[in-house]
């Protein structure tokens, strides 16, 4: 019998375990390039760049990222790349679109300085009483009011006298084409002439507004020819209205007319009460809808406001009008073309500091006659 050496009987198995080991390290190695490639292919991609150029234009780094102007806003947004069946979060870079400029930044208002650092292009502070003014910085520019419109549209029907409850329903001519704003007033809703009213005052609801002017006698032609005439016969030089919401920039005026008109309205008690009222539900069909009011001040218990009406387009910027009480004085208080959200809040929260820290002192004496 023949035995063969131990050491031959060994080497089959040494050229498994060889062939096993070369099969593996090759299919490590295919699969690692594999993951590269994908990664390369992923991660190398340009990121999306959207939105309207902002200052200089945008410049693709050597990374092949897009850069954003200095002073651009930067907004991140997420997005996914699919790398070796896991999902990893991405975020590209988008520019910001660029702000439409108001008329008054268009006319160079927001250069003007003022003693108190105002944000707005434009400040009227009078007293109401003996009509000495207290601020005044551009008061003189007409400029488009937005919705302190709704202000004459309001004194227009309450002075008319017309029933509060009669029940009018929101059309399609309602529907806003100007700026394409949006409602919660579905066309074919029914609401009393009292609560469109409310709304349009406290909420700035624009087709409450135009339902107003639309179902007044004489229909909104007739509305509109009043609204100009009681400006006129106000002494409003500076003012003109086009339509009763507020939404077209054709509805201009100056601060002085506005002062003008916030005191002729404070004398309507139904102007009052419902431009100041934070709050009021309203059933609209089946359903009860929570309508708050625009202006943050009249939810602060260290206010005493009697009028105000807020006011807002890209054209005019951030408005606000109000009649209120500082240090014992009822002040008449109008800020045009304001910038930020909240910085008309903030010029009237600076204007009442200085009146409080200095009650008698004025910066401007002048008078604005009614």
């Amino acid at each position: 019998m023949l035995i063969k050496p131990r050491n031959l009987r060994r080497q089959p198995m040494k050229r498994f375990f060889a062939a096993l080991f070369t099969i593996c390290l090759l299919t490590s190695v295919a699969s690692m390039s594999a993951q590269a490639a994908s990664r390369k292919s992923s991660e190398g991609a340009k990121p999306a760049f959207t939105g309207n150029k902002v200052g200089k234009s945008a410049k693709p780094t050597a990374s092949g990222s897009a850069k954003v102007a200095k002073g651009a806003k930067r907004t991140v947004v997420a997005s996914s790349a699919k790398v070796s069946g896991k999902r990893k979060s991405k975020a590209t870079v988008q520019a910001a679109v660029p702000a439409k400029p108001s008329f008054g930044q268009l006319a160079g208002l927001h250069g003007t300085t003022d003693p108190l650092d105002l944000r707005s292009s434009v400040a009227l502070v009078m007293d109401q009483d003996t009509r000495e003014v207290l601020v005044s910085k551009n008061e003189g520019a007409v400029l488009p009011i937005a919705s302190l419109t709704k202000l004459m549209t309001g004194l227009i029907i309450t002075e008319a006298r017309l029933p509060m409850n009669e029940m009018v329903m929101i059309s399609q001519e309602d529907v806003d084409t100007e700026k394409g704003s949006s409602s919660r007033l579905k066309v074919g809703a029914e609401l009393s002439r009292g609560e469109l009213l409310h709304l349009a005052l406290m909420s700035s609801e624009n087709r409450a507004a135009n339902a107003l002017g639309r179902t007044y006698p004489g229909g909104m032609p007739a509305f509109v020819a009043l609204m100009n005439a009681r400006a006129q016969s106000l002494g409003m030089k500076d003012t003109r209205y086009v339509e009763p919401t507020g939404l077209s920039s054709k509805n201009q005026s100056s601060a002085k007319d506005l002062a003008i008109l916030v005191a002729a309205a404070y004398y309507e008690p139904v102007l009052r009460e419902l431009s100041t009222s934070p709050g009021q539900q309203v059933e609209v069909g089946n359903r009860t809808l929570q309508f708050n009011n625009t202006n943050r001040l009249v939810h602060n218990p260290s206010w005493d406001i009697g009028i105000q009406k807020t006011g807002y387009i890209s054209e005019a910027g951030q408005c606000l009008v109000m009649q209120t009480k500082v240090a014992g004085r009822k002040l008449i208080m109008v800020f045009l073309d304001s910038a930020g959200k909240y910085t008309r809040l903030a010029d009237a929260e600076r204007v009442r500091r200085w009146v409080e820290s200095r009650p008698i002192v004025s910066i401007d004496t002048q008078r604005v006659s009614s």
